[in-house]
């Protein structure tokens, strides 16, 4: 199945998602993500890339609990900003989300 989706704006994917039942904000709930997170997975993967700066850039994830089903949405603007644990797994799941594609 293809993940990949041309959103116009990291607006539209993120109601998008949130149609799809992608309802986890998991930049505040991340708690269970760095506890348990080879039971996660990402199933979207969206970045949108400002044409003019930058700073406008920013990855939208539509993660799933592969065990419980869950499902929810991370974004970040650059991964490299990011410090530590959070960065660390989401950087881990999106190179496991490359190598099934």
């Amino acid at each position: 199945m293809d993940t990949s989706h041309n959103y116009a704006t990291t607006t539209e994917a993120l109601k998008e998602l949130d149609k799809a039942g992608y309802k986890i904000d998991y930049n505040i709930e991340f708690d269970d993500l760095v506890n348990h997170a080879s039971d996660y997975e990402i199933e979207h993967l969206y970045r949108y890339e400002g044409q003019t700066d930058p700073a406008d850039e920013s990855t939208v994830y539509g993660i799933r609990n592969i065990k419980t089903g869950d499902k929810g949405i991370f974004v970040a603007g650059n991964l490299s900003l990011i410090e530590g644990k959070k960065r660390d797994i989401i950087l881990e799941m999106e190179i496991r989300y490359k190598q099934k594609r």
